[in-house]
């Protein structure tokens, strides 16, 4: 049985190797690099990037790294695209072929069609001197000294190192692009930088019916019904032409009964504590109404489409709502 300090060196070896071959492949990074930069952004198609087997698997995260990160991408498998898939090429794209040996045949196959669409090769490839290195406009070498698998056979460090190159060409067309913060959010809106750049409480408030309102003359047990009723933990209370009064939360209620035993027979205008309470229009980013919460240690606001006139809102954003929404 192998010891288990035996499987903690073989883990440190497998780590160290591959941390050796992208510290070489930093070195690899000159005058074609910069030409591979420099022709995918001036082309204005895509990058169609290829690969068998591993090195397919590799293609695909290029492929969508590209793609998130402002340069249209799409993966091609090479074996279909010569039964039919070529179809999804134009002239204006460029391919990205990866090759760890440079003589994947289903690759050598795809060259000739790339050269009749007018379609220049950028390869990625363990050998530059290899038969889709040769044929390539570019080749960028992602060689390794060696693999990080005890029997050197499966690819681990070389795959490593294509996926880091990937990652360099998929960067500097992003600075080179300008591509912002922004950018990438609306790319990505489902995910927590997308909703907090993208994000509005006009998509998540509440409104019409769903809003706590009450009258200034509704009597304590009423608000109190309302506030229960629609789960928001305050109410809005308007006069009868519908003019804001203020809010009043179900801790106000609270604390009003400690001090008044006869609160029941009093008006939802005697509780008012907060007349002039604080609100946002509808179009203010989910994050930033949670800044605004968490500095005024409230846990909702209302919410206006237009300038605020002291009417009735048109909607409430609870601080669960922006929790819920995946905006942290």
């Amino acid at each position: 049985m192998i010891k288990s300090s035996q499987n903690v060196k073989i883990g440190q070896d497998v780590i160290k190797i591959e941390s050796e071959a992208l510290s070489s492949l930093a070195e690899k990074i000159g005058e074609d690099f910069h030409k591979a930069v420099e022709l995918i952004f001036d082309r204005s198609g895509r990058v169609v990037v290829t690969g068998m087997g591993k090195s397919g698997l590799i293609s695909q995260k290029i492929a969508s790294t590209f793609a998130s990160t402002g340069t249209p991408a799409q993966f091609i498998h090479p074996s279909e695209a010569v039964h039919g898939d070529i179809g999804m090429v134009t002239s204006q794209d460029t391919a990205l072929a990866v090759s760890n040996s440079g003589e994947t045949y289903e690759i050598i196959q795809l060259i000739p069609i790339f050269a009749r669409l007018n379609v220049p090769v950028i390869a990625l490839v363990g050998r530059t001197d290899s038969t889709i290195g040769s044929k390539a406009d570019i080749a960028l070498d992602v060689s390794v000294e060696r693999e990080a698998c005890t029997l050197e056979l499966a690819p681990t460090a070389s795959t490593t190192a294509t996926l880091a190159m990937g990652d360099a060409l998929a960067i500097a067309l992003l600075e080179k692009r300008g591509f912002k913060p922004e950018d990438f959010a609306h790319l990505h809106p489902a995910g927590s930088l997308g909703k907090k750049l993208l994000l509005t409480v006009q998509e998540i408030m509440h409104s019409g019916d769903d809003l706590p309102f009450v009258t200034d003359s509704s009597d304590v047990k009423s608000t109190l019904l309302t506030i229960s009723e629609k789960r928001l933990g305050v109410a809005v209370v308007l006069n009868e032409e519908g003019r804001l009064c203020g809010i009043i939360t179900d801790g106000d209620i609270r604390r009003a009964f400690e001090k008044d035993s006869d609160l029941f027979n009093k008006t939802a205008e005697s509780l008012v504590q907060s007349e002039e309470p604080r609100w946002i229009s509808a179009d203010t980013l989910a994050i930033n109404a949670l800044e605004i919460m968490e500095k005024h240690s409230i846990t909702s606001l209302l919410v206006y489409e237009s300038n605020k006139k002291d009417s009735a809102p048109d909607g409430l954003v609870h601080i669960h709502d922006i929790l819920r929404a995946g905006v942290m």
